[in-house]
């Protein structure tokens, strides 16, 4: 486990829209772009081995904005293929804010982050003292049933309040502005009923077709 104390005060990003980290969680990436393949063996080569995940901020019509809030996560898978790209995990460690982004001579971009306020992310796991599973699975039900996805539904139903809440944060395929809706959210509490209306509104007729990547 990280402390306040180990984690540094630039980290490099890695801008992919619709990509969610939260901490606690896994992400596995794809990384086979020069400037990625550069940024991971520097990140390799550090005691963190730390890589920010943010999306970029598209409201604002240019591409190049970020979003100020977003995740780094700590390698702790890889793989190499043979033709040199690599399969990656990382574990998310703590949400942070981008302050500033840095000019420099690295082909990837990289910025000066603020950790305040996410204290609660470097610690243990969070429980929703609200939540009422059977009605949260029955809702979840509808919407696979709907979206003709399937799923272990015993996983789900064995699965700490914060590993079910994340995983499906992170796995359903809600627009950007949402899934940076659901890593800003404060709390695990938060962060489901975010979820829950996000999965509502879908059913309704929103424009999302969710599936489980």
């Amino acid at each position: 486990m990280m402390h306040p104390a180990d984690l540094p005060e630039t980290v490099s990003v890695f801008p992919l829209p619709g990509a969610l980290l939260l901490p606690r969680a896994r992400l596995p990436l794809h990384i086979f772009e020069p400037r990625y393949l550069q940024m991971l063996d520097d990140a390799l080569k550090t005691k963190e081995r730390l890589i920010g995940m943010v999306q970029p901020n598209t409201c604002q019509g240019d591409e190049t904005k970020l979003h100020q809030i977003g995740c780094a996560g700590r390698v702790t898978q890889f793989s190499e293929t043979e033709d040199g790209r690599y399969l990656i995990t990382l574990t998310g460690i703590s949400r942070f804010r981008v302050t500033s982004e840095l000019e420099g001579f690295t082909p990837y971009r990289r910025c000066a982050v603020s950790w305040n306020g996410f204290d609660r992310d470097l610690g243990k796991a969070e429980v929703d003292d609200g939540f009422n599973r059977t009605r949260f699975l029955t809702l979840l039900e509808r919407f696979f049933a709907s979206r003709q996805l399937s799923t272990d539904w015993e996983t789900m139903k064995d699965a700490d309040d914060e590993l079910l809440v994340n995983s499906l944060s992170m796995l359903l395929d809600f627009d950007p502005e949402e899934k940076q809706a659901l890593l800003e959210a404060p709390c695990l509490r938060t962060r489901r009923e975010t979820l829950v209306t996000l999965i509502e509104f879908a059913m309704r007729g929103g424009s999302n077709e969710e599936k489980l990547q």
